[in-house]
């Protein structure tokens, strides 16, 4: 194994690597002003867009949840990475050749263990689809695609491919090209019995499972044969280092692109049904990966949809018909208060699935079939009222209560009085009686979880996680506080544009102009960086900042870093005009000129009556502090 990556290489990745184009992977962005994108964070939820990125200078930011940092810290943190792994990644996307200290050359073969895992199911990937394509045993396949109304190109299109029967074809196949028996194994491609390796998937039709850039990470494998000995009809890869189920929704790398583009994603049951969407042209279709829609999956597609409070986004759900349809349905209604926009259903008519709608209606029918969804709201009211008699008086009572709670439930309070006589009429009792019983509804629908608690900044070269030292940390300014709020002021342009203030107006600049420990301290590091050359090197720049603070303030120069300056600004570089600037300093430069005034003031009150002479000194003094602030005000107008 190779050393730590050299520093300068680890420069050179993040300067040949463009932040946005990695962050777009993830997260749909919008135009905030100069230089500036946002969207909705991946690291937490949230309604309103508070993630934010500035490409110039390489760094992104949540003012929601506090996280921020470079392209490295990113794709750590979202693919769950290790220091070393995210830099062998965007090395390996940007075409670069690693170098290692301590005499170390780059692991085999350059990469590290989540890109080996990847690697071997890209191996995997083409070893099925070849042999769906051309083996004499896969007819079985390919005689079940076809039936469905899946050719070839459609087979091709969505990777699909045939495990072979004999039990280790695959497990030879990739010895051959190199992997571990540990890789097979921890990848969940191979299992281990006592004679050895056998392969995970035998005689199934199986579909690639692809994370949201398109990395096979497992697979789905369906049953074909009565005598297979796995019961199940579905099977899917096991929990891996790179295949977590609740975080993984299939096709959503091929339909990424219309989700954001439509602010639509529809969320269908199965692997099939994303194809006959996709090829009857809704291509925002996406499924779970052998487990029920979960907030995970609400997390990853709300980010995408830019579902946030502005409205615009729709998520629909296919569900089929039956009991277990319905059950399916009332689950991702549970779900529902997690969404800032509404969520729609959409059931076939005689309880077909999308695929099954195409084959016997065509591609219009699939399309009309998402188009004329329900709200979420509409469809759970009327699942819980298909359980009680309505013809009945106790039937009636027991469906009042039932979606009773459902309504107080309602997001916007405007909807609920219309939703209420709506709802009252379906069930046929005095819109009076249905208000009373929706006032006093049980509150029962799960409320948004908290954010999990994430780990701090990695180590810029070494990739160490950072243990957190309380004792040292320094206290959040106190924004209320005018003379605290005008340093931060101050800090914003300086963190941003260095090289804005003159020199010579800057190092009049005092650390005592700042009454906030945390200001004083990033201030310090600011200067200190800035004589470094940091700032002529833009990927450089925010960590030489924190690197040089006196005190731990990552995140609050990281804040600085990316808050949007609340000025007139350049509208090509976001940089706020020189008058915005010199009305900073001179309030900055007044705050210690007025306390040394205030200071002398005292002085002379305490002296005037005892010492005349020493009086006359600070007068004069005063008079010349007076003098001075005047001067410094008359640059302010």
């Amino acid at each position: 194994m190779g050393g730590r990556i050299k520093a300068e290489d680890v420069e050179a990745v993040k300067d040949r690597t463009s932040v946005e184009a990695v962050v777009r992977e993830h997260v749909t962005l919008t135009r905030a002003g100069a230089g500036r994108l946002k969207g909705l964070c991946p690291f937490h939820d949230e309604k309103t867009p508070s993630f934010t990125i500035r490409p110039a200078v390489g760094r992104w930011h949540c003012f929601g949840c506090g996280e921020g940092g470079d392209v490295i810290s990113f794709v750590q943190q979202v693919d769950h990475l290790t220091f070393t792994e995210a830099v062998e990644r965007l090395a390996a996307a940007a075409g670069m050749e690693l170098h290692y200290e301590e005499g170390g050359g780059p692991r085999e073969p350059g990469m590290g263990r989540r890109a080996r895992l990847v690697e071997a199911h890209r191996v995997a990937e083409e070893f099925y689809h070849e042999a769906l394509l051309r083996s004499r045993d896969a007819r079985i396949g390919r005689d079940f695609l076809r039936e469905r109304g899946f050719d070839s190109a459609a087979a091709t299109r969505f990777g699909v491919g045939y495990a072979p029967r004999g039990g280790e074809d695959l497990v030879r196949h990739l010895r051959e090209k190199g992997f571990s028996e540990e890789e097979m194994t921890l990848g969940g491609l191979a299992g281990k019995g006592s004679r050895g390796l056998y392969d995970r998937f035998r005689g199934r039709l199986v579909w690639p499972i692809r994370d949201i850039t398109g990395d096979t990470v497992g697979f789905g494998a369906r049953r074909l044969y009565d005598d297979d000995r796995i019961a199940a009809k579905y099977l899917n890869t096991a929990e891996t280092p790179i295949y977590k189920k609740t975080h993984l929704l299939y096709g959503l790398d091929l339909a990424k692109k219309a989700i954001s583009t439509g602010r639509r994603a529809v969320v269908v049951e199965g692997y099939t049904d994303v194809m006959a969407c996709h090829l009857a042209g809704v291509k925002s279709a996406v499924a779970t990966c052998g487990t029920a829609f979960g907030a995970d999956h609400v997390s990853t597609l709300r980010r995408i949809l830019r579902d946030d409070a502005a409205g615009g986004a729709r998520t629909v759900f296919t569900f089929d018909g039956d009991a277990a349809g319905q059950k399916a349905a009332m689950r991702a209604f549970e779900l529902d208060q997690r969404w800032a926009s509404q969520s729609y259903v959409a059931v076939a008519p005689d309880g077909m699935d999308p695929c099954e709608l195409r084959q016997q209606r065509g591609d219009d029918a699939v399309r009309r079939l998402v188009d004329d969804a329900v709200p979420m709201f509409e469809f759970a009211v009327r699942t819980l009222l298909s359980q009680v008699d309505l013809d009945t008086a106790e039937g009636r009572v027991a469906g009042m209560k039932n979606v009773a709670r459902i309504i107080a439930e309602i997001r916007d309070p405007t909807l609920r009085p219309e939703y209420t006589r709506t709802v009252a009429g379906w069930i046929g009792v005095d819109i009076e009686q249905m208000r009373e019983v929706v006032a006093h509804a049980p509150k029962g629908l799960p409320p948004v979880g908290d954010v999990a608690p994430r780990q701090r900044r990695g180590d810029a070269e070494a990739g160490r996680q950072e243990e957190d030292e309380p004792s040292t940390l320094l206290p959040a300014p106190d924004l209320r506080d005018p003379t605290v709020l005008l340093g931060h002021l101050f800090l914003q342009v300086l963190v941003q544009f260095p090289r804005s203030i003159a020199p010579e107006d800057l190092y009049r600049v005092v650390e005592e102009s700042f009454v906030a420990p945390a200001h004083r301290a990033v201030f310090v590091g600011t200067l200190t960086a800035l004589v470094s050359g940091a700032a002529d090197r833009p990927n450089e720049w925010i960590d030489a900042i924190i690197d040089a603070s006196p005190a731990p303030v990552d995140s609050l120069v990281e804040t600085l870093a990316m808050e949007r300056i609340q000025a007139r600004v350049d509208p090509e570089t976001g940089e706020p005009d020189a008058r915005y600037i010199t009305d900073l300093l001179t309030r900055l430069w007044e705050a210690p000129l007025q306390a040394r005034i205030a200071d002398a003031a005292s002085a002379l009150r305490r002296v005037e009556h005892d010492d005349p002479a020493r009086a006359h000194e600070i007068a004069v003094e005063l008079q010349g502090l007076q003098l001075e602030l005047t001067e410094l005000r008359s640059r302010r107008e």
